[in-house]
């Protein structure tokens, strides 16, 4: 062997260990690999580097032989860095999305579209259109910024929205104010159904929400039964602007059991509104439990706790347009399809059908099956049933090993459309525990009922259609949390 061959023999074996190192610190930091395994891996790399480093200095003779063992050398070194870098990425997204940090909330200044104004000093003098109590802590913090530009304008409140918005297509008012969150609310109402095409905004001030939303942690996630909020947001604005929430689902684990009780809430139920004094709610007031996710979702999240009387220890909110990232990032879900959830291909649905039985589902099918409503007799009841079919098909393909391998695709897919107050080492814990012992999970799925009605729902300051508690289905509900929690 040359003395220039042994030189780059020597740093082809440095750069082997590093990058074989590198990834090995990087697994460890990431904890989700059980020890037994991650044991298990250490002695393959340590035995294939030493083999390596060997055959390349001591055991082979012949040059071309070396050289080869020093392209396979570098070969595993490449795919250690690539690896281990990966895995990093890894762990920053998981920082992102655990630990509910921040959440916002734009507040536009709107104007009709045919008006003459441009920017918000073009005001100057007119009159704004506000909510005197609903949302009231955004809007005043918007007020404050305009007038913080030395605009000077006429202040006008209302108490519902429909007055608002009564009062400025009458030309009572020349602009509004109104949360982007609460589009959504203006649009569903038929008379105002194209309001996005006839107005424009002219100001918005993106106003910071104090964070109320921590988590009651257990001691250890992989040995304690606890409550976990899922609620999807309708924000179309980013996962940490506030939003309807327009999926509610109590999901109550105990890890010991090894069972599972999904509870579906429909976004219509009237409930009593509970929040901290921070969420800015109209506390006490009852209104639609959809709505409850205007004011964060530790408004949700309380109203929650006062309904069932119980403790949600942790949350997850969810864009729900992201469902359909997370499936694909998944490999697709097996579902099975009831019969009262199929929609054939005679329905006049925009060509969307699916059928009975055992499907494979990519993500553009599972986010459509789970929106739809209008293909079934009983609307939105299905609808929240096949929300519980979807996360069934997700939990499952979730807890089997192969998400090791889609396990970093996944957290690309949640990205910025996912939050949970759920701590970066409790998620790896929970992972850990899954690849370690596989174990077979018994999952329950029960949903609240009630019956509909016109009641007044405060985010609204007006009558819509909710669903009223049918209180038998409300304490069946109770007992099965219950039962759960307690390891029966």
């Amino acid at each position: 062997m040359t003395k220039k061959d042994r030189t780059l023999f020597t740093i082809i074996s440095i750069l082997l260990v590093l990058c074989t190192g590198y990834l090995m610190m990087t697994l460890i930091q990431l904890k989700i690999l059980p020890p037994r395994f991650l044991f298990l891996l250490t002695a393959f790399l340590c035995t294939l580097d030493t083999l390596l480093i060997l055959l390349q200095h001591k055991v082979l003779q012949k040059t071309w032989k070396r050289w080869l063992c020093a392209v396979s050398a570098i070969l595993v070194a490449i795919s250690s860095g690539f690896i281990g870098f990966s895995i990093q990425s890894t762990q920053v997204l998981l920082e992102q999305i655990s630990g509910i940090s921040h959440s916002a909330s734009m507040v536009s200044v709107i104007v009709k579209e045919s008006s003459s104004y441009q920017k918000i000093q073009d005001l100057q003098g007119r009159s704004i259109g506000v909510l005197r109590t609903i949302s009231r802590n955004k809007t005043d913090r918007c007020l404050e910024a305009i007038r913080e530009l030395k605009v000077d304008f006429d202040e006008q409140n209302y108490d519902s929205l429909v007055n608002l918005l009564q009062a400025f297509y009458a030309g009572q008012v020349e602009s509004v104010i109104l949360p982007e969150s609460s589009r959504s609310n203006v649009t569903d109402m038929e008379a105002y159904a194209n309001f996005n095409q006839n107005t424009r905004v002219i100001f918005q001030k993106e106003v910071d929400l104090k964070d109320t939303m921590q988590s009651d942690a257990v001691d250890d996630v992989t040995k304690n039964p606890f409550n976990v909020l899922i609620t999807g947001s309708d924000s179309r604005t980013g996962i940490q602007d506030t939003g309807r929430s327009d999926v509610n689902m109590l999901v109550t684990i105990n890890p010991t059991t090894h069972k599972i009780l999904l509870t579906s809430i429909p976004r219509d139920y009237y409930v009593k509104t509970v929040c901290d004094a921070d969420d800015g709610c109209q506390n006490g007031a009852m209104d639609k439990l959809t709505h409850t996710g205007l004011n964060g979702t530790n408004t949700t999240k309380m109203t929650l706790e006062n309904l069932f009387g119980i403790k949600i220890n942790y949350s997850f909110k969810v864009g729900f347009e992201s469902v359909q990232e997370v499936v694909d990032a998944l490999g697709g879900i097996d579902v099975d399809i009831p019969q009262e959830a199929a929609v054939g291909k005679n329905v006049q649905n925009d060509g969307f059908h699916i059928e009975a039985g055992l499907q494979h589902l990519d993500g553009k099918t599972a986010l459509r099956f789970s929106r739809e409503r209008y293909a079934y007799a009983s609307g939105d009841r299905q609808r929240t049933r096949n929300q519980q079919i979807v996360l069934m098909g997700i939990i499952n393909q979730i807890k089997s090993p192969s998400i090791l391998v889609n396990y970093t695709s996944l957290l690309n897919a949640l990205g910025d459309s996912f939050q949970t107050n759920l701590s970066r080492d409790e998620i790896a814990a929970l992972v850990q525990f899954q690849l370690d012992q596989n174990p077979s999970w018994t999952i329950e799925q029960f949903m609240v009922d009630g019956t509909g009605e016109q009641l007044m729902c405060a985010e609204l300051g007006n009558t819509a259609y909710v669903m009223v508690p049918n209180q038998e289905t409300v304490k069946t509900a109770i007992q099965k949390i219950n039962t759960v929690l307690d390891g029966n």
